[in-house]
């Protein structure tokens, strides 16, 4: 009879057999590693969103350690006579502005011409067009078309003065001259320096259709003149536009929207990182509840890290919790704006100290130059989210975990293929002499048959 133990008849050494060898192989040796590195690269992932939530806050500290924040300032009209911009550290003040007259252009107009293709002279000349005080030159020929003249005009004098072509009815166009600039100064007058314009419309029939003159306000019912409608001369740092005659009321004060709209994004930034914190640290018995961070010692210092400067920052002269802000027991924070602004009103430059640095007088009168809470706050968390700082290496650190555990996995790849590669060849030689075996076997076995029948029938 053949042999069954053995040989690729059997079914025993079989592909399917060395398949199931090596994903037991793989489960014991590949597995873990593959479960590892997921493990990481979770750690990763989380890491990027941490990453993120801490840049964010300390961009927003960033905005709120710069003393410029308290110099910026925000206006207030009443009134629709006048529009006014206040650049930042002008002035804090309250004033009336009376607008009794605009400043305006002046206005002139030509004699009459039959067409804007008429010609203006009847030879060859140059006149003299005089705009507040300075004088231009525009030279004519015979063939010079009032269009012409026109164009030269603005060509040369463009920054002075518009001219403009205008039908007034039929047969009958007027130049315009409008000057740029307004003010009683723009007087515009021509004059021919040759003689050889045709006839007086542009000289002596050049008339004014409105004059420039100057603008005229009370500033607290001092009467000031100004040639523009555009006044930045009037107070440092302040640009004044008139805009009709009328009576505004003007209120330049401390820009505090922005800096409450500061504060309370960083409050906002605040509680989204220490949520994800709150989260990444959690400690728990179950595995679906505990944070993937909750046995590492960075995160978990970080996270102590800006619990603990709430309290600690303010250079010794008070903490956050004297200017409105509060934290409860989760670690949330909030702000009290009427609070904040209390201080604000009873001493802005404190405040301003105490926030972003500079001299801070104390209740006895001594003064103390402080850091700045928010300056304190930026140090402690720039110390790990800045250039090479602490989450820089706790990033790396992940990065390489995860290259080293890929590079293990890898090895152990090639070791496996190796095993099985030899253990596929062993195999088929396995096969090969068991298929010699069953064959002599055969051979046997018919020789046997056939001496028994030959016995039988002898």
């Amino acid at each position: 009879m053949a042999i069954s133990s053995l040989g690729v008849g059997s079914g025993i050494l079989t592909q399917d057999l060395l398949d199931q060898l090596r994903e037991a192989d793989e489960a014991s040796l590949i597995r873990p590693i593959d479960l590892k590195i997921a493990n990481e690269k979770d750690k990763q992932n989380a890491y990027d969103v941490l990453e993120a939530n801490i840049k964010n806050l300390k961009d927003s500290i960033n905005e709120l350690k710069t003393p410029l924040l308290y110099d910026e300032r925000s206006v207030e009209v009443v009134g629709s006579s006048v529009t006014v911009e206040a650049d930042a550290n002008s002035d804090i003040q309250e004033f009336t502005l009376d607008v009794i007259q605009l400043a305006t252009k002046q206005i002139e107009e030509s004699g009459q011409f039959n067409s804007s293709t008429d010609t203006i002279a009847s030879g060859a000349g140059s006149l003299n067009l005089n705009i507040d005080g300075e004088d231009f030159t525009i030279d004519y020929t015979d063939t010079t078309t009032l269009e012409e003249l026109k164009k030269s005009i603005n060509d040369i004098a463009g920054d002075k003065v518009s001219a403009t072509i205008v039908q007034i009815g039929t047969d009958d166009y007027r130049l315009f001259l409008n000057s740029t600039g307004t003010g009683a100064a723009q007087d515009i007058t021509i004059t021919d320096n040759d003689g050889n314009l045709s006839g007086t419309q542009l000289t002596d029939n050049l008339t004014a259709v409105q004059e420039g003159v100057d603008a005229e306000f009370t500033f607290n019912n001092q009467t000031i003149t100004r040639s523009s409608n555009k006044v930045d001369d009037l107070i440092t740092g302040y640009h004044i536009t008139l805009q009709e005659t009328g009576i505004s009321q003007v209120n330049v004060k401390q820009d505090r929207e922005n800096i409450l709209n500061r504060i309370n994004s960083f409050v906002e930034k605040y509680n989204a990182a220490i949520t994800e914190l709150n989260k990444l640290t959690k400690s728990s018995t179950e595995s679906d509840e505990r944070g993937i961070f909750s046995a590492d010692s960075t995160i978990k210092s970080l996270k102590s890290t800006l619990e603990d400067m709430i309290g600690s920052v303010g250079g010794g002269v008070g903490s956050l919790y004297d200017y409105g802000f509060d934290v409860d027991r989760d670690g949330k924070m909030s702000f009290d704006q009427s609070s904040f602004e209390e201080k604000l009103d009873e001493n802005p430059k404190n405040v301003e100290a105490f926030f972003s640095g500079g001299d801070y007088t104390k209740a006895d009168g001594s003064v103390v130059t402080l850091t700045g809470a928010f300056g304190e706050m930026y140090e402690k968390i720039d110390a790990y989210i800045g250039t090479n700082g602490i989450l820089d290496q706790f990033q790396s650190s992940l990065s390489s975990a995860i290259s080293e555990l890929e590079e293990r996995r890898m090895s152990m790849a090639e070791r496996l293929d190796d095993k099985y590669n030899t253990l596929q060849k062993q195999w088929s030689a396995y096969d090969a002499m068991i298929n010699k075996l069953n064959s002599a076997s055969a051979m046997f076995v018919e020789l046997a048959n056939a001496q028994a029948a030959a016995q039988n029938n002898g």
